[in-house]
């Protein structure tokens, strides 16, 4: 039997989904105190920060 590939919609769904993952631990992994305060050179902390200054545009 042949291994079979995976179409690019399903590959990107199988990167999308284990990406989603990782990005879902990252955030849950954050408790109150100054040990597990998030950088602010983090992705996520650049992320917020471009979310908000959009959300306030409209």
């Amino acid at each position: 039997m042949g291994v079979t590939r995976l179409k690019r919609k399903d590959r990107r769904n199988k990167t999308v989904s284990r990406l989603e993952v990782q990005f879902l631990k990252l955030g849950r992994n954050l408790e109150n105190g100054s040990r597990s305060k998030e950088s602010a050179k983090s992705q996520i902390a650049k992320n917020n920060a471009v979310l908000a200054q959009l959300e306030g545009k409209k």
